[in-house]
């Protein structure tokens, strides 16, 4: 029997080349496909459950790593392999902590997304050559020091908060796809204020715009 994968990805050309790929391997299959993180977890609540999952982290609505939480917190127990543009040593991280059990840049999806996919099917995880060796410099001790964004001081919740901010949702429509009171939202606002050294709510906005535009979230 074929195992079944799920897309999540709001590009059409990554889903076709992606199912192109998976389908072309005698032993999986692409049988489920979505836009987003809200259809692939209205999908799973009407009963379908893949043998592994395949998200992007940048989606319309919630992200691929809110993805990744909502179907922990609901006890979906299904692997999760991330393909991201944005970088891995920054966002794979996040993804990792969230429960994925996989991240691959997507420049390299196309080299290895099937070894990855059959690597987690067998209950590991894939980690890349690069963030392996990173890992392993913490272990030891001797990291690197790396200029890293100054977003990666930000929480998952806070992070996730700008992004939604970035992409032009306000408090009560952030407040409502994360299931969160309006005045949890706003103290997260102004805890992204402080850490991002902003005064005021239009600044913040436009520091979210400028910062989606750019990296495309």
């Amino acid at each position: 029997m074929k195992a079944k994968i799920m897309l999540v990805d709001d590009h059409a050309i990554v889903l076709h080349g992606l199912t192109q790929l998976i389908n072309s391997e005698s032993d999986m299959e692409v049988a489920y496909l979505a836009e987003s993180a809200e259809a692939a977890l209205d999908q799973m609540q009407e009963g379908i459950k893949p043998d592994l999952l395949i998200t992007d982290i940048s989606l319309p609505g919630l992200s691929g790593i809110e993805l990744i939480k909502t179907m922990a917190s609901r006890q979906t127990d299904v692997p999760v392999l991330v393909i991201s543009m944005h970088d891995e040593l920054i966002h794979g991280e996040r993804s990792f902590r969230a429960g994925a059990k996989g991240y691959i840049m997507k420049q390299e999806a196309t080299d290895k997304v099937i070894s990855a996919i059959r690597k987690i099917m067998g209950g590991e995880v894939y980690l890349s050559d690069r963030m392996q060796a990173l890992l392993l410099q913490k272990m030891r001790g001797s990291a690197p020091q790396q200029q890293v964004s100054v977003l990666s001081n930000l929480t998952d919740r806070e992070y996730e908060v700008l992004r939604m901010i970035g992409l032009g949702l306000g408090s009560s429509e952030i407040a409502t796809k994360l299931n969160r009171s309006v005045k949890t939202i706003e103290a997260h606002r102004a805890n992204l204020k402080q850490k991002l050294g902003l005064k005021s709510a239009s600044e913040l906005n436009r520091f979210a715009a400028n910062w989606a535009d750019r990296e495309r979230v």
